[in-house]
């Protein structure tokens, strides 16, 4: 999952997680991630994932953009880089990673492991 994280504006301080994509950005009400600033054009970016180069950050129509200080058409964005369009600006980061609740299988596997030691002992008091 990725997070693009709002640094100023009206919206300073939120984040948007991307699951899907590709992930429009820009000021229509249709993107993905709307961005009401001063020199955000409608379907200004365009986020997407390919294999093996990641996360490809694309500039749709006129609207100038850049990714840290440079200026770009399309680009493979990494870890922490900020994203300027128009006045806003924007950083990408890549999502906390949430681990899964394993208590039912560790419960279970502990209950087999338990009932095993228990056979191989009675297997152990009939061989006497």
């Amino acid at each position: 999952m990725v997070q693009l994280r709002v640094l100023n504006g009206s919206r300073a301080g939120t984040a948007y997680m991307a699951s899907r994509f590709p992930v429009t950005i820009g000021r229509a009400s249709e993107d993905d991630l709307q961005v009401i600033e001063p020199g955000v054009w409608d379907q200004h970016l365009q986020l997407d994932f390919q294999l093996p180069d990641g996360f490809r950050l694309r500039r749709l129509g006129e609207g100038r953009a850049s990714v840290n200080g440079a200026e770009f058409d399309e680009l493979t964005l990494r870890n922490g880089d900020v994203i300027d369009l128009g006045a806003a600006k924007l950083q990408f980061w890549l999502g906390e990673v949430r681990q899964s609740n394993n208590r039912l299988r560790e419960t279970l596997f502990w209950l087999a492991l338990v009932g095993l030691v228990i056979v191989e002992l009675l297997l152990l008091g009939a061989l006497r």
